[in-house]
């Protein structure tokens, strides 16, 4: 499949690729998906952000479940750091999935992170033993710390992938557009207007707008609930 290209024009609250999120409840039972959601490197899955995500994607989605879990950390001198290199985690990461999808069987997969927990679900969608319906990525790193670009694994998926962004990461979502263009995968761009790295807003930027924290986050699950009905299978 190919890349989906992108609307000329954008309004506030749309996706990229022009299409309004859809109102449509998921109301099938089989259709509601099982999600596993996996943390980024900064904090665990106990977090704030990821109870709060959690809980809209799951209400938006209609999810069966939204698994969450953490990942196995370093340890140094009796001290807890950060996961190991997102390439070490696949193996661990695609044990929670096939738990997760043996428990609910016939339901839809959807591989689901924040960060870097969204460049190891792509990871673990391109194994030939999952079969997931959508990849969901609240961010991705494209580039590494050395500024790389680490775009082989978006370019190798099969999958379609959702990508939400916020406008004011260091990474900006035109990047991801170019990456985009070349992927097999079908995938979509929902873009928060203001959005640092965790898609926080300032008072200002909203002030100006007319708007709110959580009406942007919810046209943003909204969107990612829109795309998923696309591929429903």
């Amino acid at each position: 499949m190919s890349s989906s290209p992108p609307s000329k024009r954008r309004r506030k609250g749309q996706t990229v690729d022009g299409e309004s999120p859809s109102k449509s409840a998921l109301t099938q039972e089989k259709s509601s998906p099982v999600v596993v959601f996996a943390h980024g490197a900064g904090a665990p899955s106990s977090s704030d952000w990821m109870i709060k995500w959690k809980e809209m994607l799951k209400k938006a989605l209609n999810a069966v479940e939204v698994v969450t879990f953490d990942y196995p950390l370093n340890m140094s001198g009796g001290r807890r750091k950060a996961p190991a290199k997102a390439e070490k985690l696949v193996d661990f990461h695609s044990g929670v999935v096939k738990d997760a999808v043996s428990k609910y069987t016939g339901h839809p997969l959807i591989l689901a992170g924040k960060s870097m927990g969204s460049r190891v679900s792509c990871m673990v969608a391109a194994q030939e033993d999952i079969d997931a319906s959508l990849i969901v990525c609240l961010r991705y790193p494209l580039k590494g710390m050395n500024g790389a670009v680490r775009d082989e694994t978006l370019l190798q998926l099969k999958v379609p992938v959702m990508v939400v962004q916020g406008s004011k990461d260091g990474l900006r979502p035109l990047e991801i557009l170019g990456v985009r263009k070349k992927m097999k995968a079908m995938s979509g761009l929902h873009e928060i207007e203001g959005g640092d790295p965790s898609f926080k807003i300032s008072k200002k930027h909203l002030q100006t707008k007319g708007s709110t924290q959580e009406e942007a986050e919810d046209a943003a699950v909204q969107a990612i609930a829109s795309f998923f009905t696309r591929f429903l299978r």
